[in-house]
């Protein structure tokens, strides 16, 4: 059976170079990556490269929780395209489209189970719009 897929969009007001710099950096991830204020990335490793590795070790900020999100690269061109399969099998496609000096990002994942398609949606869309909000001042 094939899963749900979920697609989460925004538009970025900087150019496609930066905005996959930003994207694609450790020290960049580590900030903009959660999907609520209460929460943070405290690590993250990336090896941009197909049959590379990435990490991003998410946590509560109060330490109640956290989490791993991992998977390992399965297409990647520069300044267009990454696509990735998690530990869970689920896929992951990141479209990046310049449009002049903004750029848009289209991001396609496969649905887990364990929570709605509501939730999920909320949930990677709050992570992307910390994103623009981050690249867009930095």
């Amino acid at each position: 059976m094939k899963p749900n897929t979920v697609t989460v969009t925004s538009v970025v007001d900087a150019p496609i170079e930066k905005v996959w710099r930003i994207w694609t950096e450790p020290e960049h991830i580590k900030q903009w990556n959660h999907a609520s204020e209460d929460w943070h990335t405290t690590e993250a490793e990336n090896d941009l490269t197909v049959g590379g590795k990435f990490r991003s070790r998410m946590e509560a900020k109060d330490k109640s929780m956290g989490f791993d999100f991992e998977g390992v690269y399965e297409d990647i061109q520069v300044n267009q395209l990454i696509q990735y399969r998690l530990e869970d099998d689920r896929k992951v496609r990141i479209s990046f489209v310049s449009e002049g000096e903004q750029t848009k990002i289209v991001e396609t994942f496969d649905a887990e189970s364990m929570n709605s398609i509501e939730l999920q949606q909320q949930g990677w869309q709050a992570i992307l719009d910390h994103f623009t909000e981050y690249a867009e001042r930095n």
